[in-house]
């Protein structure tokens, strides 16, 4: 659950959440294999390099994180967040400055940096299809809009955050290098062509579901979740034409009770070996700029940032300054 839930009582949350002590650290991520393959890459390492115990928590929930902030109960020490969130959120107070004297940032890819927060991992929206499911699969973000050519329901991403509105406008044949500002009323009137045949995920391990079922045999879902797909042997088909990347990244929420914790854990997070070991796993690209000499090349060549022939960028500075507006008109229209 994420942007616009509700802020359910602090009270509720805070008797449900997980307690920090001080030998432990919570770390909330969304769930599914991706949030498996950074316990195993970052959580169990970092563990036994310092004795730090890693409770694993999530989903990731927006609200939730801004009302333990308010409310000065903050039961997270590292979040795993969206790009365009982590600088709204940065300028809103809501999060603690990272120490860059603790994570060593200049292996980092600068895109992905900010006061407070960095990458977490690197990955595009692709359009992804159970190829077992269906007589062909949509390879443009046209063809994903074409309900006669490609029949039936299609998944998009629920919330309102970079890439749904990006593959509504290039459907609808605007350049990619044309995309900002963008045109909500243009993107919407080309949404409302699909409106009934959309299947919204929330959360990556539900697209998984969707495509694996064939409830939704396909549609826009991050690339990594389709590296996951495939590795349970369900027979895909990734277009990454006109993929569109973003990043996610970490951040230690205002108010943390083991801030020092959560340095050492960003620190060793986003050093070479640990992102390599998570892209193998997941899919997705390293922040880290040293990990890829780690990586075997057959590996490697397979993550988002070496797709850029027909790669879309997707502007996180915008999303950040645009995000609330954006939201009000994203959810308005879902409601309707």
């Amino acid at each position: 659950m994420k942007t616009t839930f509700a802020f359910a009582a602090v009270a509720a949350f805070v008797a449900v959440s997980v307690p920090a002590h001080a030998d432990n650290m919570v770390f909330s991520s969304w769930g599914g294999t991706t949030q498996d393959a950074q316990k195993a890459a970052w959580a169990s390492p970092f563990t036994e390099k310092t004795g730090i115990t890693v409770v694993q928590d999530g989903p990731t929930d927006y609200g939730k994180l801004k009302a333990m902030v308010e409310a000065g109960q903050v039961t997270w020490d590292v979040v795993d967040v969206e790009g365009d969130y982590a600088a709204q959120a940065g300028k809103n107070g809501q999060l603690e400055k990272l120490d860059f004297s603790v994570i060593d940032k200049s292996k980092l890819d600068p895109r992905f940096v900010t006061d407070y927060s960095v990458g977490s991992f690197y990955y595009s929206f692709v359009i992804g299809c159970n190829a077992d499911a269906v007589s062909a699969c949509p390879k443009t973000w046209a063809d994903l809009f074409d309900t006669t050519k490609f029949p039936g329901k299609r998944t998009f991403y629920k919330w309102s955050a970079p890439g749904v509105i990006e593959a509504a406008l290039l459907a609808d044949g605007v350049a990619a290098d044309k995309l900002y500002p963008l045109d909500l009323d243009r993107a919407f009137k080309k949404l409302d062509t699909i409106k009934s045949d959309i299947v919204w995920w929330s959360g990556g391990a539900q697209s998984q579901q969707l495509l694996a079922s064939a409830e939704a045999p396909f549609g826009s879902i991050w690339n990594g979740r389709m590296t996951a797909l495939a590795a349970s042997g369900i027979k895909t088909e990734t277009s990454w034409e006109q993929n569109i990347t973003a990043a996610d990244s970490l951040v230690v929420p205002k108010g943390s009770p083991n801030v020092e914790a959560a340095m050492k854990f960003i620190a060793m997070a986003t050093s070479a070996e640990p992102q390599a070991a998570l892209a193998k796993a997941t899919g997705y690209a390293p922040i880290n700029v040293d990990s890829a000499k780690l990586m075997d090349p057959e590996t490697a060549k397979t993550l988002p940032d070496q797709q850029t022939a027909s790669q879309v960028n997707a502007d996180m500075n915008y999303w950040a300054d645009n995000r609330d507006a954006i939201g009000e008109k994203w959810y308005a229209w879902q409601a309707k």
